[in-house]
C-alpha cells in the first residue's frame, strides 16, 4: 500500500511539473509574477508581435496563436451564426438596463461557446476571440454622423447606464475570471465627419470635454471596471487619440486608475504620421504611441518596434511595460490556465440561438420600438381584418434587421414576414415593395398604390439602412462616406408615400433607421407612426407584436429628431451649444426621451422630503403615476434637473435617473428618486464639476421637458424646486 502511495505521488509531481513545465502556466502562482516570467522569456521580436492585434504563436513556449480583434456590438459579430439582437441604438431606446445585462449575458455565453469550439479545432483567427471591441459610447451629436446608431444616443447619463449595463453583462461576475473582455470606443470626442476621420482635428472645451464627452468613458472604467479602451482616429486639441498625453497618461490612467489594455482603431498608428503629420515616420509614430501607453496595435505599425528600439526612439523597458499591462486580459481570460480551471470552458454550442436567447432578441426589439402617433387609435390593429396591403422598401430589406457589426441568422424575421405570421387565415396580405431605397423607381408604371385603395390599412414601411447611414466605406449607398449631409427620409420614398397616402384608407407608417430622421411630412400624412431602429433578427415579429397589441410600445427616443437639418450647427464643430436636448432651443419635431403607448399616463402629486438640500445629504422626490387608459402598460420615468442660477453656460435640461414600471389600467404607483448633491453639480469652463448654491428645478415625466408641438400629446411632466444653500 506503501508502495502504491508513493508512485501516486510520483505520477502526481510528474504530471504537474509536465503541465506547469513555465511559471506563467502555473495558475497558484500571481498574475504579475506569471506575467513577468513570460516576458522575460521573450526576444524583441517576439515582444513586438505580441503587441499586435494578431498575436502569432510561440510554439517554443507552447502559446497558442491569438487575435484581439473581436465584435459583439448586437451579438457575437462577423464570426457566422448568432442571436443577432437590436442595435445598439435600439438598445438605447429601451431605457432598461436589467435588460440590456440580460443580453449582454447571453451574448457572452455565445461568444465562449463558440471560442470553445473553435479553439477545439485550432481555429484562432480574426473574430473568433473573446476580446470584443464593443460597446461604442461615444456620445451622438449631430444626426448626420453615420455611426451613431452604433451608440447610445445624445445623452451622457443614459449612455453611461445603458454602457455600464452592457459591460457587467459581457464581462461577468465571476471573482477570477472574465467571461468575455468588453472594450469602450473610441476614446474619447469622436462622430464624425467620417470622411476626415483620419485627419480631423475635434477641437473641444473643458466644458465640453468633461460634461459630455467624457461621462460614458469614466462610468465604464470606475463603476463597470471595463478591461479596454480603444482610442479614435481623430485628434482631440491637437494631439492623436491613440497617443495622448492627457487623455490617456493623466485621465486614464492616473485620474481614473484604468488597470486594462489600450488598443489603438485599426490602422490608427499610421494616421499619426501620414494623416495628421504629427510626426515623419512610423518608427517615431510607433514610439510616441507606446511611450503614451498604446499597449496594442490595431494595424501593422509595431512590426518597426524593433527599428525604433535600434534608432533610440524607444527602450526596450517601455515595451516591456506595455506587453505587461496588455497580458493582464489575457491571463483574467484564462487564456493561459488549465482547461478544467476556468469554468467558461464547458460552455456548448447549443447555448448559440437557443430558443431563450431568440425570445429575448424578440422581447428587446419589442421594447426598442417607439411609438410616434397613433390619432383615433388606429392602432393597435385587429388580427381578422380583411385585407392588409404592406409595402415600401424596408418591409423585406434583410439589412434594415442587421444594421452593422452583425452576426448571423438562419431565421431573419422581416417585417412582412411577421405580420404574415400574426394575422387571421382569412386575412388577405398583399405586398408591393412600390419604391427602391434612396432612389427614383426607373419604371414610371404605378403597380402599387391601387392596393391602398381596396385596403383596410395599408402598413407602409419606410427609413434607412446600413447602406446608406455608416461607417466610412461600408454604407455602399451613401455618397459622403456614410455620413448623412442631408437627415431627411430620401426623396423618392416621400414622393411614394404621398401618392399611397392619397388612395389609403388608414396609412400605418413604419420607420426603420438607426439616427434622426427629419420627416415633418410623414407624421402629417400617418395615421400611426412607428420607429423601429434597426430590430435584429425577430424584427418582423416584435413589428408585429407592436401593431397587434401582443406588446404594448414602450420605447423611448434616445436621441432628438429635429425638424431639419438648418435647426442644426456646423457638423464638424464639437462644441455643444445649439445640440442635443441639452442646448438646442428650436422646437424639435420629437424631443428626446418621448415615446407614446396604446395606453395613457397621468404624473402628479410631486412631493420633495425637503426643499433644501445641504451638502453630504440627500431629497427623495416622490410622484404618483397613474394608468388612465385602457391597456397594461409600461411607462418610463424620466427625472431632469435645471439649474436656476448658474454661474456658466449650463444644459437647458440634464437626464439624472430614470425608473421602468409596469401599470395595470386604473392602477396607481408611487415612484420614488433620491435626489444627491453630485446630481446637482455642474461642469465649470474648466472642466471642473461644482456644486454651486442656488435654487434647482426638478423635472418628472414621460419625456424631457422640450418645448414640443401638442399634436404630440405628450404627458404633462410635473416638476419642483428644491434649494442648495
Amino acid at each position: 500500500m506503501k508502495n502504491w502511495i508513493i508512485i501516486c505521488l510520483f505520477l502526481v509531481a510528474l504530471t504537474y511539473s509536465e503541465e506547469y513545465k513555465f511559471p506563467f502556466k502555473n495558475p497558484d502562482l500571481s498574475m504579475e509574477e506569471r506575467i513577468d516570467d513570460l516576458v522575460s522569456r521573450l526576444t524583441l521580436e517576439e515582444k513586438a508581435a505580441q503587441l499586435k492585434y494578431d498575436a502569432p504563436a510561440i510554439p517554443r513556449l507552447g502559446i497558442p496563436q491569438y487575435n484581439w480583434w473581436s465584435e459583439c456590438l448586437h451579438g457575437v459579430a462577423r464570426n457566422g451564426r448568432a442571436t443577432v439582437f437590436p442595435q445598439a441604438i435600439a438598445l438605447a431606446a429601451t431605457f432598461d438596463t436589467v435588460l440590456v445585462e440580460e443580453i449582454t449575458s447571453a451574448i457572452a455565453m455565445e461568444a465562449r461557446a463558440k471560442f470553445n469550439a473553435c479553439s477545439q479545432k485550432d481555429r484562432r483567427g480574426q473574430y473568433q476571440g473573446l476580446t470584443f471591441w464593443s460597446p461604442n459610447v461615444n456620445i451622438f451629436r449631430d444626426p448626420r454622423w453615420g455611426r451613431g446608431h452604433e451608440t447610445y444616443g445624445e445623452d451622457p447619463y443614459l449612455t453611461s447606464r445603458i454602457g455600464k449595463a452592457f459591460v457587467r453583462g459581457l464581462q461577468g461576475d465571476h471573482p477570477q475570471y472574465i467571461q468575455a473582455a468588453a472594450c469602450a470606443k473610441h476614446y474619447a470626442v469622436h462622430s464624425g465627419p467620417e470622411g476626415l476621420r483620419h485627419e480631423f482635428n475635434a477641437q473641444v472645451s473643458q466644458k465640453d470635454l468633461w460634461e459630455t464627452y467624457l461621462p460614458a468613458f469614466e462610468s465604464l472604467v470606475t463603476e463597470a471596471k471595463v478591461e479596454g479602451i480603444m482610442g479614435a482616429y481623430n485628434r482631440t486639441n491637437g494631439q492623436s487619440c491613440c497617443a495622448h498625453s492627457y487623455l490617456m497618461e493623466k485621465v486614464l490612467r492616473k485620474k481614473w486608475n484604468f488597470d486594462g489594455y489600450f488598443t489603438s482603431d485599426c490602422w490608427a498608428i499610421t494616421d499619426i504620421y501620414k494623416g495628421h503629420d504629427i510626426v515623419e515616420t512610423e518608427e517615431e509614430a510607433v514610439a510616441l504611441a507606446l511611450h503614451r501607453g498604446c499597449n496594442l496595435n490595431c494595424g501593422s505599425a509595431y512590426a518597426a518596434i524593433p527599428d525604433a528600439v535600434g534608432l533610440g526612439l524607444i527602450d526596450e523597458k517601455v515595451i516591456d511595460k506595455n506587453l505587461k499591462q496588455l497580458l493582464k486580459t489575457r491571463f483574467r481570460l484564462g487564456l493561459f490556465d488549465p482547461e478544467e480551471k476556468v469554468p467558461f470552458n464547458s460552455i456548448e454550442t447549443d447555448v448559440i440561438r437557443c430558443e431563450d436567447h431568440i425570445q429575448l432578441a424578440r422581447k428587446a426589439a419589442a421594447k426598442s420600438i417607439v411609438l410616434l402617433k397613433n390619432d383615433n387609435n388606429t392602432l393597435p390593429l385587429e388580427k381578422d381584418l380583411r385585407k392588409i396591403y404592406v409595402t415600401g422598401p424596408l418591409a423585406t430589406h434583410a439589412q434594415g434587421l442587421l444594421a452593422n457589426y452583425y452576426g448571423l441568422s438562419e431565421n431573419l424575421v422581416t417585417i412582412l414576414e411577421g405580420i404574415v405570421g400574426k394575422v387571421d387565415p382569412a386575412t388577405s396580405v398583399t405586398y408591393r415593395q412600390g419604391t427602391l431605397l434612396n432612389r427614383k423607381n426607373l419604371n414610371p408604371i404605378d403597380w402599387y398604390s391601387g392596393e391602398a385603395k381596396n385596403s383596410d390599412v395599408t402598413v407602409a414601411c419606410l427609413g434607412i439602412s446600413q447602406l446608406i447611414e455608416g461607417e466610412e466605406g461600408e454604407a455602399i449607398a451613401s455618397a459622403h462616406k456614410g455620413d448623412r449631409k442631408e437627415i431627411t427620409l430620401p426623396q423618392n420614398q416621400l414622393e411614394f408615400l404621398k401618392t399611397i397616402r392619397s388612395k389609403a384608407r388608414k396609412l400605418v407608417v413604419v420607420m426603420i433607421g438607426g439616427s434622426p430622421i427629419a420627416c415633418p411630412e410623414v407624421f402629417e400624412m400617418a395615421d400611426a407612426m412607428l420607429f423601429a431602429w434597426y430590430p435584429g433578427e425577430q424584427g418582423g415579429q416584435a413589428v408585429a407584436d407592436i401593431l397587434f397589441g401582443d406588446r404594448i410600445p414602450s420605447g423611448r427616443l434616445p436621441l432628438t429628431f429635429p425638424k431639419s437639418v438648418q435647426d442644426l450647427p456646423p457638423f464638424e464643430d464639437y462644441s455643444m451649444q445649439g445640440r442635443t436636448y441639452k442646448y438646442m432651443d428650436k422646437e424639435p419635431l420629437f424631443p428626446f426621451g418621448f415615446g407614446l403607448s396604446y395606453t395613457a399616463f397621468q404624473y402628479d402629486n410631486l412631493k420633495l422630503s425637503s426643499n433644501k438640500i445641504a451638502r453630504g445629504e440627500s431629497v427623495t422626490a416622490t410622484v404618483t403615476i397613474s394608468n388612465t387608459g385602457s391597456y397594461e402598460g409600461e411607462e418610463v420615468a424620466q427625472l431632469y434637473i435645471t439649474d436656476l442660477h448658474s454661474t456658466v453656460r449650463i444644459p437647458n435640461f440634464s437626464l439624472r435617473k430614470f425608473k421602468r414600471i409596469r401599470l395595470k389600467p386604473g392602477q396607481s404607483k408611487q415612484v420614488r428618486f433620491t435626489i444627491t448633491p453630485k446630481m446637482l453639480k455642474i461642469v465649470n469652463n474648466e472642466g471642473k464639476k461644482i456644486l454651486e448654491p442656488g435654487q434647482f428645478k426638478i423635472h418628472i415625466g414621460g419625456s424631457s421637458p422640450m418645448q414640443i408641438s401638442q399634436k404630440l400629446g405628450a404627458a404633462k411632466m410635473t416638476s419642483g424646486i428644491v434649494s442648495v444653500k
